[in-house]
C-alpha cells in the first residue's frame, strides 16, 4: 500500500492507524508547498486534490473515514472496529462528527475560499473559528468515555487526537477540556504515534 499525506493534516490519522497496524506501506509526501497537490500527477490519484490518498491492490481510498474503515476491516484482529453493530456504529458517528463537523469548522480559518469569494465572507468565517470549535471539543468531552474516546481504543482515537492538536492554532486552550488533554497526552505517548509523526517530520 501507499500513503499520499502532507504534514499538518488529517492524513496523520491514517499515518498512526497503519503504524498501529504494522503492516507495509510506503508514505509517500506530498508537498503543499508548492501546490502538489493540485499537479497532474497527483490529480491522477486523487482527483479532489487532497490528502489522505490510500492506493490499494484493489485501487485508490479517499476521505479519512473510508481508509481508517478499510484498514480496520482488512486487519479484524487489531480491534479497531469491532463489537456489536451499535459499538461500530458509535465509532462511525464519531468520525462522521469529526469529518463533517469539527474539522470543517478548523478548516473555515484558512480555507474559507472553499466557500467564498468574497474576502469579507472569508474574512467572517475566520471569526467564528474558536467559538465553534470551542463548542465542538466541550460537546466531545461530554461525549467521552474513557480511558480512551469511546471506552476501547478505536479508530475514533487518531482522529480526535489529530483534530485536537489542531486546537492551539484554532485559539482553543485544550486544557478547558480535561478528558481530551488527558487523551491527547495518552495518544503522544503510543509508540505507532511517535513513529506516524517521525513519517511526517
Amino acid at each position: 500500500m501507499k500513503l499520499y499525506y502532507s504534514p499538518g493534516t488529517i492524513a496523520l490519522a491514517s499515518l498512526i492507524t497503519l503504524e498501529e497496524l504494522g503492516v507495509a506501506y510506503e508514505p509517500v509526501r506530498v508537498d503543499f508547498t508548492v501546490a502538489a497537490q493540485r499537479g497532474a500527477d497527483y490529480l491522477a490519484i486523487n482527483a479532489k486534490g487532497r490528502v489522505p490518498s490510500l492506493v490499494t491492490d484493489q485501487g485508490v481510498l479517499t476521505e479519512t473515514p473510508a481508509i481508517l474503515s478499510y484498514l480496520a476491516q482488512t486487519h479484524p484482529a487489531a480491534g479497531l472496529l469491532s463489537g456489536d453493530a451499535f459499538a461500530v456504529a458509535r465509532v462511525q458517528e464519531m468520525m462522521s462528527y469529526l469529518c463533517s463537523t469539527a474539522h470543517v469548522s478548523h478548516a473555515h480559518r484558512m480555507r474559507g475560499s472553499r466557500w467564498s469569494d468574497d474576502p469579507v465572507v472569508i474574512e467572517g468565517l475566520k471569526l467564528k473559528v474558536t467559538r465553534n470549535v470551542t463548542e465542538h471539543f466541550t460537546y466531545l468531552e461530554g461525549r467521552f468515555v474513557g480511558p480512551w474516546a469511546l471506552g476501547d481504543y478505536s479508530l475514533a482515537d487518531p482522529y480526535l487526537y489529530v483534530l485536537a492538536s489542531w486546537c492551539p492554532s484554532d485559539g482553543v486552550d485544550l486544557a478547558r477540556f480535561p478528558k481530551i488533554a488527558a487523551h491527547f497526552a495518552a495518544m503522544n505517548a503510543r509508540p505507532a504515534v511517535q513513529r506516524a509523526l517521525a513519517v511526517q517530520s
